[in-house]
Protein backbone atom coordinates (compact mmCIF):
# COMPACT_ATOMS: atom_id res chain seq x y z
CA UNK A 1 0.00 0.00 0.00
CA UNK A 2 1.59 3.36 -1.21
CA UNK A 3 1.70 5.80 2.23
CA UNK A 4 0.90 9.38 -0.22
CA UNK A 5 -2.29 7.18 -1.27
CA UNK A 6 -4.41 9.70 0.48
CA UNK A 7 -2.83 12.80 -0.92
CA UNK A 8 -4.62 11.62 -4.66
CA UNK A 9 -7.89 12.55 -2.07
CA UNK A 10 -8.45 16.98 -2.69
CA UNK A 11 -10.44 17.11 0.88
CA UNK A 12 -8.03 14.82 2.33
CA UNK A 13 -5.30 17.42 1.00
CA UNK A 14 -7.16 20.34 2.98
CA UNK A 15 -7.52 18.97 5.93
CA UNK A 16 -4.70 17.73 6.46
CA UNK A 17 -3.26 21.53 5.32
CA UNK A 18 -5.77 23.28 8.00
CA UNK A 19 -4.95 20.82 10.87
CA UNK A 20 -0.74 20.94 10.49
CA UNK A 21 -1.30 25.25 10.24
CA UNK A 22 -3.36 24.57 13.30
CA UNK A 23 -0.69 22.77 15.38
CA UNK A 24 1.77 24.94 13.95
CA UNK A 25 0.51 27.83 16.02
CA UNK A 26 -0.84 25.62 18.38
CA UNK A 27 3.16 24.11 19.33
CA UNK A 28 3.69 27.90 20.57
CA UNK A 29 0.78 28.49 22.25
CA UNK A 30 1.67 26.67 25.11
CA UNK A 31 5.13 27.68 25.72
CA UNK A 32 4.29 31.70 25.26
CA UNK A 33 1.15 31.40 27.57
CA UNK A 34 2.95 29.51 30.09
CA UNK A 35 5.91 32.18 30.35
CA UNK A 36 3.40 34.78 30.14
CA UNK A 37 1.44 33.59 33.43
CA UNK A 38 5.08 33.04 34.96
CA UNK A 39 6.47 36.61 34.05
CA UNK A 40 3.42 37.89 35.51
CA UNK A 41 3.27 36.45 38.74
CA UNK A 42 6.04 33.60 38.93
CA UNK A 43 3.64 30.93 40.58
CA UNK A 44 2.97 27.50 39.10
CA UNK A 45 -0.60 27.60 40.99
CA UNK A 46 -1.62 30.18 38.55
CA UNK A 47 -0.01 28.80 35.52
CA UNK A 48 -2.24 25.78 36.37
CA UNK A 49 -5.81 27.98 37.13
CA UNK A 50 -5.17 29.13 33.62
CA UNK A 51 -4.53 25.66 32.29
CA UNK A 52 -7.12 23.75 33.56
CA UNK A 53 -9.85 26.70 32.84
CA UNK A 54 -9.52 25.84 29.23
CA UNK A 55 -9.42 22.06 29.65
CA UNK A 56 -12.37 22.44 31.83
CA UNK A 57 -14.48 24.38 29.78
CA UNK A 58 -13.19 21.99 26.65
CA UNK A 59 -14.62 19.26 29.12
CA UNK A 60 -17.66 21.18 29.36
CA UNK A 61 -18.42 21.60 25.87
CA UNK A 62 -17.29 18.73 23.68
CA UNK A 63 -20.53 16.66 24.06
CA UNK A 64 -21.79 19.60 22.64
CA UNK A 65 -19.88 19.53 19.77
CA UNK A 66 -20.41 16.04 18.98
CA UNK A 67 -24.29 16.50 18.60
CA UNK A 68 -23.21 19.54 16.16
CA UNK A 69 -20.92 17.90 14.27
CA UNK A 70 -23.05 14.79 13.56
CA UNK A 71 -25.69 17.47 12.39
CA UNK A 72 -23.90 20.00 10.60
CA UNK A 73 -21.37 20.11 7.78
CA UNK A 74 -18.66 19.09 9.83
CA UNK A 75 -15.75 21.41 7.80
CA UNK A 76 -17.57 24.47 8.37
CA UNK A 77 -17.95 23.88 11.98
CA UNK A 78 -14.12 23.91 11.99
CA UNK A 79 -14.44 27.03 10.23
CA UNK A 80 -15.99 28.61 12.73
CA UNK A 81 -14.62 26.84 15.55
CA UNK A 82 -10.98 28.15 14.42
CA UNK A 83 -11.97 31.88 13.44
CA UNK A 84 -13.62 32.25 17.25
CA UNK A 85 -9.91 30.89 18.36
CA UNK A 86 -7.90 33.01 16.55
CA UNK A 87 -10.24 36.21 17.81
CA UNK A 88 -9.56 34.75 21.36
CA UNK A 89 -5.80 34.19 21.02
CA UNK A 90 -5.32 37.56 19.47
CA UNK A 91 -6.87 39.71 22.38
CA UNK A 92 -4.55 38.08 24.95
CA UNK A 93 -1.68 38.64 22.93
CA UNK A 94 -2.78 42.32 22.92
CA UNK A 95 -3.24 41.68 26.33
CA UNK A 96 0.44 40.57 26.95
CA UNK A 97 1.73 42.66 25.00
CA UNK A 98 0.54 45.85 26.24
CA UNK A 99 1.22 44.65 29.95
CA UNK A 100 -2.81 44.52 30.55
CA UNK A 101 -2.53 41.22 31.29
CA UNK A 102 -4.19 39.61 34.73
CA UNK A 103 -4.92 35.96 36.21
CA UNK A 104 -9.04 36.54 36.16
CA UNK A 105 -8.55 37.76 32.09
CA UNK A 106 -6.40 35.16 31.19
CA UNK A 107 -8.63 32.44 32.65
CA UNK A 108 -11.71 33.83 31.23
CA UNK A 109 -10.50 34.12 27.54
CA UNK A 110 -9.15 30.35 28.37
CA UNK A 111 -12.11 28.99 29.07
CA UNK A 112 -13.35 30.64 25.84
CA UNK A 113 -10.34 29.25 23.95
CA UNK A 114 -11.48 26.04 25.21
CA UNK A 115 -15.37 26.29 24.75
CA UNK A 116 -14.31 26.60 21.16
CA UNK A 117 -11.48 24.03 20.64
CA UNK A 118 -14.27 21.88 21.89
CA UNK A 119 -16.79 23.04 19.21
CA UNK A 120 -13.84 21.51 16.72
CA UNK A 121 -12.36 18.29 18.01
CA UNK A 122 -14.99 16.24 17.16
CA UNK A 123 -15.71 17.35 13.77
CA UNK A 124 -12.30 16.94 13.16
CA UNK A 125 -11.35 13.75 13.78
CA UNK A 126 -14.89 12.34 12.67
CA UNK A 127 -14.22 14.69 8.92
CA UNK A 128 -10.94 12.49 8.18
CA UNK A 129 -12.94 8.49 7.58
CA UNK A 130 -15.59 10.80 4.92
CA UNK A 131 -12.24 12.05 3.26
CA UNK A 132 -10.49 9.11 2.19
CA UNK A 133 -11.46 5.38 1.00
CA UNK A 134 -11.59 2.82 3.91
CA UNK A 135 -8.80 1.34 1.88
CA UNK A 136 -6.23 3.73 2.99
CA UNK A 137 -7.38 4.74 6.40
CA UNK A 138 -4.59 3.35 8.76
CA UNK A 139 -2.36 5.39 6.31
CA UNK A 140 -4.53 8.72 6.03
CA UNK A 141 -4.47 8.57 9.70
CA UNK A 142 -0.52 7.89 9.78
CA UNK A 143 -0.34 10.49 7.70
CA UNK A 144 -2.31 13.02 9.10
CA UNK A 145 -0.09 12.29 12.23
CA UNK A 146 2.89 12.72 10.72
CA UNK A 147 2.05 16.13 9.03
CA UNK A 148 0.92 17.58 12.41
CA UNK A 149 3.69 16.26 14.52
CA UNK A 150 6.21 18.09 11.76
CA UNK A 151 4.57 21.40 12.45
CA UNK A 152 4.25 20.56 16.20
CA UNK A 153 8.54 19.93 16.64
CA UNK A 154 9.03 22.91 13.60
CA UNK A 155 6.78 25.22 16.06
CA UNK A 156 8.25 24.11 19.49
CA UNK A 157 11.94 24.32 18.56
CA UNK A 158 11.10 28.24 17.03
CA UNK A 159 8.61 29.12 19.48
CA UNK A 160 11.31 28.56 22.23
CA UNK A 161 13.60 30.78 20.04
CA UNK A 162 11.05 33.13 19.51
CA UNK A 163 10.17 33.59 22.68
CA UNK A 164 12.89 33.94 25.03
CA UNK A 165 14.23 36.68 22.00
CA UNK A 166 11.27 39.28 22.22
CA UNK A 167 8.27 37.93 24.29
CA UNK A 168 5.34 35.28 25.10
CA UNK A 169 2.84 37.78 23.91
CA UNK A 170 4.48 37.39 19.79
CA UNK A 171 4.15 33.76 20.35
CA UNK A 172 0.49 33.96 20.92
CA UNK A 173 -0.13 36.56 18.16
CA UNK A 174 1.63 33.62 16.06
CA UNK A 175 -1.15 31.68 16.88
CA UNK A 176 -3.47 33.88 16.64
CA UNK A 177 -2.76 34.16 12.82
CA UNK A 178 -2.73 30.10 11.97
CA UNK A 179 -6.17 29.77 13.07
CA UNK A 180 -7.06 32.44 10.40
CA UNK A 181 -4.83 30.52 7.99
CA UNK A 182 -6.36 27.03 8.71
CA UNK A 183 -10.01 28.36 8.68
CA UNK A 184 -9.14 28.98 5.07
CA UNK A 185 -8.10 25.28 4.18
CA UNK A 186 -10.73 23.94 6.19
CA UNK A 187 -13.48 25.92 4.05
CA UNK A 188 -12.20 24.02 0.92
CA UNK A 189 -13.06 20.77 2.33
CA UNK A 190 -16.12 19.22 0.58
CA UNK A 191 -17.13 15.47 1.59
CA UNK A 192 -20.58 13.46 1.08
CA UNK A 193 -23.05 13.59 4.47
CA UNK A 194 -22.94 9.93 5.74
CA UNK A 195 -26.23 8.34 4.42
CA UNK A 196 -27.40 7.80 7.92
CA UNK A 197 -26.55 11.00 9.03
CA UNK A 198 -29.27 12.42 6.47
CA UNK A 199 -32.39 10.48 8.26
CA UNK A 200 -33.53 12.82 11.07
CA UNK A 201 -36.72 11.00 12.18
CA UNK A 202 -34.33 8.73 15.06
CA UNK A 203 -32.80 12.10 16.01
CA UNK A 204 -35.97 14.72 17.20
CA UNK A 205 -33.76 16.62 19.98
CA UNK A 206 -30.25 17.10 20.98
CA UNK A 207 -30.83 14.80 24.05
CA UNK A 208 -31.89 12.13 21.72
CA UNK A 209 -28.51 12.50 19.83
CA UNK A 210 -26.93 12.27 23.22
CA UNK A 211 -28.43 9.20 24.16
CA UNK A 212 -27.57 7.60 20.96
CA UNK A 213 -23.85 8.35 21.42
CA UNK A 214 -23.41 7.22 24.97
CA UNK A 215 -25.39 4.15 23.73
CA UNK A 216 -22.52 3.07 21.48
CA UNK A 217 -20.21 4.47 23.61
CA UNK A 218 -20.95 2.66 26.60
CA UNK A 219 -21.93 -0.86 24.87
CA UNK A 220 -17.80 -0.83 23.48
CA UNK A 221 -16.13 -2.51 26.40
CA UNK A 222 -12.73 -1.40 24.40
CA UNK A 223 -13.72 1.82 24.31
CA UNK A 224 -14.60 2.82 27.43
CA UNK A 225 -11.71 1.02 29.68
CA UNK A 226 -9.12 2.75 27.23
CA UNK A 227 -11.03 6.32 27.72
CA UNK A 228 -11.22 5.33 31.66
CA UNK A 229 -7.67 4.83 31.74
CA UNK A 230 -6.68 7.91 29.58
CA UNK A 231 -9.05 10.31 32.16
CA UNK A 232 -5.90 9.43 34.72
CA UNK A 233 -3.14 9.54 32.11
CA UNK A 234 -3.71 12.86 31.10
CA UNK A 235 -4.18 14.19 34.42
CA UNK A 236 -0.65 12.99 35.27
CA UNK A 237 0.84 13.68 31.99
CA UNK A 238 -0.76 17.41 32.06
CA UNK A 239 -0.31 18.52 34.93
CA UNK A 240 3.15 17.28 35.42
CA UNK A 241 4.37 18.14 31.44
CA UNK A 242 2.42 21.42 31.09
CA UNK A 243 2.26 23.10 35.01
CA UNK A 244 5.40 21.97 36.89
CA UNK A 245 7.33 20.80 33.46
CA UNK A 246 7.96 24.83 32.92
CA UNK A 247 8.66 25.66 36.22
CA UNK A 248 11.53 23.23 36.78
CA UNK A 249 12.55 24.07 33.52
CA UNK A 250 12.88 27.99 34.47
CA UNK A 251 15.07 26.57 37.16
CA UNK A 252 17.63 24.61 35.42
CA UNK A 253 17.71 24.28 31.22
CA UNK A 254 15.90 27.70 30.41
CA UNK A 255 13.00 28.51 28.53
CA UNK A 256 14.89 27.85 25.26
CA UNK A 257 15.96 24.39 26.10
CA UNK A 258 12.60 23.95 27.15
CA UNK A 259 11.20 24.09 23.73
CA UNK A 260 13.56 22.22 22.41
CA UNK A 261 12.27 19.30 25.20
CA UNK A 262 8.66 19.85 23.92
CA UNK A 263 10.14 19.51 20.23
CA UNK A 264 11.90 16.24 21.25
CA UNK A 265 8.71 14.67 21.79
CA UNK A 266 7.29 15.68 18.40
CA UNK A 267 10.41 14.35 17.02
CA UNK A 268 9.76 11.37 18.22
CA UNK A 269 5.97 11.08 17.00
CA UNK A 270 7.21 12.21 13.44
CA UNK A 271 9.59 9.01 13.72
CA UNK A 272 6.51 7.16 15.53
CA UNK A 273 4.16 8.73 12.55
CA UNK A 274 6.72 6.98 9.84
CA UNK A 275 6.43 3.33 11.96
CA UNK A 276 2.74 3.21 11.89
CA UNK A 277 2.21 4.18 8.86
CA UNK A 278 2.64 0.86 7.68
CA UNK A 279 1.31 -1.24 10.78
CA UNK A 280 -0.21 -4.75 9.68
CA UNK A 281 -1.26 -5.75 13.12
CA UNK A 282 -4.15 -7.66 14.09
CA UNK A 283 -4.69 -6.55 17.79
CA UNK A 284 -3.96 -3.21 16.70
CA UNK A 285 -5.28 -1.59 20.06
CA UNK A 286 -3.28 -4.03 22.24
CA UNK A 287 -0.31 -2.67 20.85
CA UNK A 288 -1.21 0.79 21.20
CA UNK A 289 -2.00 0.59 24.57
CA UNK A 290 1.23 -0.71 25.46
CA UNK A 291 2.81 1.81 23.72
CA UNK A 292 1.17 4.23 26.28
CA UNK A 293 3.50 3.00 28.64
CA UNK A 294 6.43 5.41 27.33
CA UNK A 295 4.42 8.52 28.76
CA UNK A 296 5.70 8.37 32.06
CA UNK A 297 9.35 8.11 31.10
CA UNK A 298 9.52 11.92 30.76
CA UNK A 299 7.79 12.64 34.20
CA UNK A 300 10.40 9.94 36.18
CA UNK A 301 13.23 11.93 34.22
CA UNK A 302 11.98 15.67 35.30
CA UNK A 303 12.00 14.58 38.70
CA UNK A 304 14.68 12.98 39.14
CA UNK A 305 17.51 13.65 36.53
CA UNK A 306 16.13 16.82 34.70
CA UNK A 307 19.05 17.60 32.65
CA UNK A 308 18.80 18.45 29.18
CA UNK A 309 19.96 15.57 27.29
CA UNK A 310 17.88 13.03 29.45
CA UNK A 311 14.94 15.31 28.59
CA UNK A 312 15.28 15.09 25.18
CA UNK A 313 15.98 11.13 24.56
CA UNK A 314 12.79 10.81 27.24
CA UNK A 315 10.19 12.75 25.53
CA UNK A 316 11.66 11.24 21.87
CA UNK A 317 11.12 7.85 23.25
CA UNK A 318 7.68 9.11 24.75
CA UNK A 319 6.75 10.79 20.92
CA UNK A 320 7.40 7.47 19.32
CA UNK A 321 5.43 5.45 21.75
CA UNK A 322 2.41 7.72 21.84
CA UNK A 323 2.42 7.66 17.94
CA UNK A 324 1.54 4.00 17.92
CA UNK A 325 -1.32 4.18 20.40
CA UNK A 326 -2.25 7.42 18.64
CA UNK A 327 -2.76 5.84 14.87
CA UNK A 328 -4.24 2.50 16.92
CA UNK A 329 -6.94 3.96 18.21
CA UNK A 330 -8.28 6.51 15.67
CA UNK A 331 -8.55 3.70 13.01
CA UNK A 332 -9.75 0.88 15.48
CA UNK A 333 -12.18 3.74 16.24
CA UNK A 334 -12.82 4.43 12.90
CA UNK A 335 -13.24 0.91 11.86
CA UNK A 336 -15.77 -0.31 14.73
CA UNK A 337 -17.74 2.55 15.05
CA UNK A 338 -20.51 3.55 12.44
CA UNK A 339 -19.75 6.92 10.40
CA UNK A 340 -22.87 9.05 11.23
CA UNK A 341 -22.17 8.41 15.25
CA UNK A 342 -18.73 8.69 15.40
CA UNK A 343 -18.34 12.35 16.28
CA UNK A 344 -20.86 11.62 19.07
CA UNK A 345 -18.45 8.52 19.91
CA UNK A 346 -15.32 11.08 19.87
CA UNK A 347 -16.67 13.19 21.83
CA UNK A 348 -17.57 10.71 24.47
CA UNK A 349 -13.95 10.07 23.87
CA UNK A 350 -12.28 12.90 24.66
CA UNK A 351 -14.79 13.95 27.82
CA UNK A 352 -14.16 10.68 29.36
CA UNK A 353 -10.19 11.25 28.59
CA UNK A 354 -9.94 15.08 29.61
CA UNK A 355 -12.25 15.54 32.45
CA UNK A 356 -9.52 14.49 34.72
CA UNK A 357 -6.92 16.93 32.63
CA UNK A 358 -8.67 20.30 34.93
CA UNK A 359 -7.65 18.37 38.24
CA UNK A 360 -4.36 17.36 37.80
CA UNK A 361 -3.62 20.63 36.33
CA UNK A 362 -5.29 22.72 39.16
CA UNK A 363 -3.65 20.32 42.11
CA UNK A 364 -0.36 19.66 40.33
CA UNK A 365 0.83 23.47 41.53
CA UNK A 366 -0.49 22.75 45.48
CA UNK A 367 1.05 19.79 45.49
CA UNK A 368 4.34 20.64 43.87
CA UNK A 369 4.81 23.26 46.51
CA UNK A 370 3.97 21.35 49.70
CA UNK A 371 6.06 18.14 48.92
CA UNK A 372 8.76 19.55 45.96
CA UNK A 373 8.62 20.02 42.38
CA UNK A 374 10.50 16.43 42.17
CA UNK A 375 8.20 14.05 44.01
CA UNK A 376 5.68 15.36 42.78
CA UNK A 377 6.52 14.59 38.95
CA UNK A 378 7.89 11.30 39.68
CA UNK A 379 4.12 10.64 41.56
CA UNK A 380 2.87 11.82 38.05
CA UNK A 381 4.96 9.12 36.14
CA UNK A 382 3.81 6.87 38.56
CA UNK A 383 0.16 7.56 38.51
CA UNK A 384 0.76 7.50 34.31
CA UNK A 385 2.17 4.02 34.67
CA UNK A 386 -0.99 2.38 36.75
CA UNK A 387 -3.52 4.47 34.40
CA UNK A 388 -1.88 1.77 31.50
CA UNK A 389 -2.17 -1.12 33.62
CA UNK A 390 -5.72 -0.43 34.62
CA UNK A 391 -5.90 -0.11 30.88
CA UNK A 392 -5.04 -3.92 29.74
CA UNK A 393 -7.26 -5.55 32.51
CA UNK A 394 -9.71 -4.94 29.56
CA UNK A 395 -10.07 -8.65 28.15
CA UNK A 396 -11.04 -6.74 25.12
CA UNK A 397 -8.65 -4.58 25.18
CA UNK A 398 -6.51 -7.36 24.81
CA UNK A 399 -8.14 -9.35 21.91
CA UNK A 400 -9.80 -7.08 19.42
CA UNK A 401 -9.03 -7.26 15.99
CA UNK A 402 -7.79 -5.36 13.21
CA UNK A 403 -9.39 -5.78 9.80
CA UNK A 404 -6.10 -5.49 7.79
CA UNK A 405 -6.68 -4.74 3.74
CA UNK A 406 -6.39 -8.76 2.82
CA UNK A 407 -9.45 -9.67 5.01
CA UNK A 408 -11.47 -7.53 2.57
CA UNK A 409 -13.42 -9.95 -0.08
CA UNK A 410 -12.35 -10.06 -3.54
CA UNK A 411 -15.16 -7.98 -4.93
CA UNK A 412 -14.69 -5.00 -2.31
CA UNK A 413 -11.22 -5.30 -3.68
CA UNK A 414 -11.98 -5.00 -7.36
CA UNK A 415 -14.55 -2.18 -6.82
CA UNK A 416 -11.67 -0.31 -4.81
CA UNK A 417 -9.39 -0.76 -7.49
Amino acid sequence: MNALAPLRHTPFRFLLAGRTINALGNSIAPIALAFAVLDLTGSAGDLGLVVGARSLANVLFLLFGGVLADRLPRHLLMVGSSLAAGAVQAVVAALVLTGNATIPLLIALSMVNGMASALALPASAALLPQTVGEEVRLQANALSRLCLNTALVGGASVGGVVIAATSPGVGLAVDAATFVLSALCFAGVRVAVPKKAEVKADRPNVFADLRTGWSEFRSRTWLWAVVAGFSLLNAAWSGGMYVLGPAVADETIGRQAWGLVLAGETVGMIVGGLLAIRLKLRRLLLFGVLSCCGMALPLFVLGAYPKLWALLAATFVAGVMLEQFAVAWDTTMQEHVPPDRLARVYSYDMVGSFVAMPAGEVAIGPVGQAVGLEVALVGAGAVATVAVASMLTSREVRTLRHRLPEDEPASVKESVA
